[in-house]
């Protein structure tokens, strides 16, 4: 347990290296202070994630690894397996981004679904902290969404680990406090600021649901680049809890 919680510390350490200093250099709110109003919530949710809930996930997609191979035919991950392994870890990609778009668009369209998708969006304050600020329910659908494609195509599983690791980063990314001119990459990675306005305090936004490529969005007619600084105010329309183990429970109440 202490290993874990050093591991953890030592990531967190990291990230903010990393991201940090992206922050302060090309930040998309200037206004915004590092040490902002809701820094302990997601530290909190933050800690939660890594020690508790990413081990978890591991657990359920290696079972998951083991029982799809009897499910899925033998056909599908004989020919996918023959293929070279940038060209499934493409289709995996691919496959895997429009299965995470779909469920996207569903956890703001349905009641249930909503519910615990609100949590993430409960954050009125954006940066790479803000990101893992995310129901454990709402996170597990939304890894399975992600992986499934790859574990059905029998994907090695360094190269899943690999691909979760860069879709946890990039994620990380769109909603750090940063505004990146990206230019025409910007079809292909969707920039920061897209998902920013997906964060926009409106009713449960119709926008930019897709986390990776914004070609899904605009193929869908749900795309929208906001122009001008960032001034729109971010986080929910409807009263939600600002403590921890509320917000974890808040989904499973009526009303």
């Amino acid at each position: 347990m202490i290993e874990l919680f050093l591991a953890t510390v030592a990531s967190a350490a990291v990230l903010a290296a990393i991201y940090g200093p992206l922050e302060r250099m090309f930040p998309a709110r200037p206004e915004q202070a590092v040490l902002r109003r809701e820094l302990a919530i997601d530290a909190t949710f933050f800690l939660g994630q890594y020690l508790v809930f990413s081990a978890v996930a591991v657990t359920v997609l290696t079972w998951m690894d083991y029982a799809l191979a009897g499910l899925w035919p033998m056909s599908l991950r004989t020919w996918s397996m023959g293929l070279p392994l940038w060209a499934q870890i493409v289709l995996a990609l691919v496959l895997g981004d429009l299965l995470t778009y779909w469920f996207h668009r569903a956890c703001h369209s349905w009641g249930p679904l909503w519910r615990f998708h609100a949590v993430h969006h409960s954050s009125e304050e954006l940066d790479w902290l803000a990101a893992h600020r995310e129901h454990p329910v709402d996170g597990a659908l939304t890894q399975l969404c992600v992986n499934l494609p790859g574990i059905a195509l029998g994907l090695p599983f360094a190269a899943l680990g690999g691909l979760a690791m860069f879709r946890g980063l990039w994620a990380i990314l769109i909603h750090a406090n940063v505004q990146l001119p990206l230019g025409p990459l910007g079809l292909v990675l969707g920039a920061p600021e897209l998902h920013h306005w997906h964060h926009a305090r409106v009713d449960r936004t119709r926008h930019n649901f897709a986390n990776l490529a914004p070609y899904l969005d605009l193929l869908f007619g749900t795309y929208h680049r906001p122009r001008g600084p960032e001034t729109y105010p971010l986080g929910l329309t409807e009263p939600w809890p600002r403590r921890y183990l509320a917000q974890l429970v808040r989904p499973f109440r009526r009303g």
